[in-house]
C-alpha cells in the first residue's frame, strides 16, 4: 500500500474525533485492501482500488463538524442498504456520526465487495 503524505497531512489537520474516525476508517479500508493506493482527490482522501484508478475505481473519505463521509459507490450502497438503516446515506455517500463508533466489519465488507466488483475473478 502507498501512503500519502497528503492524505496524512488532511487528516491531521481535523478535529480531534473526526481524526480518530477517518483513521479507523483508513485501516478498515487498508485491511480490507492491502494493495490500496492513497491520494487526493476533490480535495479529501481517496483509495484506488486499481492502479491509476479514477474516480468510480476509488472509495473516499471526508471529515465534517459532526459526522465523517465514507464514499464507497453507489453500487456498493445499493448492495448494503439493509446494513445501512442505522445511518445517514445517499446514492453515493454513507454519514459516520462522530458519536457513535465507526461500523468497521461493514466497512471492511463494504470495500472489499467494491474491490471484488473491480477485480473479477
Amino acid at each position: 500500500m502507498r501512503k500519502s503524505p497528503e492524505v496524512d497531512a488532511y487528516i491531521a489537520a481535523q478535529p480531534p474525533q473526526a481524526r480518530q474516525a477517518l483513521e479507523t476508517l483508513r485501516a478498515c479500508i487498508r485491511r480490507a485492501t492491502p494493495d490500496v493506493h492513497e491520494l487526493m482527490n476533490y480535495n479529501i482522501p481517496a483509495f484506488a482500488l486499481v492502479e491509476g484508478g479514477k474516480r468510480d475505481q476509488q472509495i473516499m473519505i471526508a471529515g465534517y463538524a459532526k459526522h465523517v463521509g465514507f464514499y464507497p459507490h453507489p453500487d456498493t450502497i445499493e448492495a448494503f442498504a439493509d446494513r445501512l438503516a442505522d445511518f445517514t446515506f445517499a446514492k453515493g455517500s454513507i454519514q459516520f456520526p462522530l458519536n457513535r463508533p465507526i461500523p468497521e466489519d461493514l466497512v471492511e465488507a463494504m470495500t472489499r465487495y467494491r474491490w471484488l466488483q473491480l477485480h473479477p475473478q
